[in-house]
């Protein structure tokens, strides 16, 4: 299902330069299961 797009959200290209940050700060015990895009954009849009 795709969802809306909301102001808040950020570019696919401009995600791809946080990406790594997020990637490097996480302890590597379970593989990711979620979008790190779409969690990243919910985050921007609570805030």
């Amino acid at each position: 299902m795709k969802r809306k797009p909301y102001p808040s959200d950020i570019s696919r290209e401009k995600f791809a330069e946080i990406e790594p940050l997020l990637r490097s700060v996480r302890r590597s015990t379970k593989p990711i299961k979620l979008d790190l895009y779409e969690v990243f954009c919910a985050v921007l849009y609570l805030l």
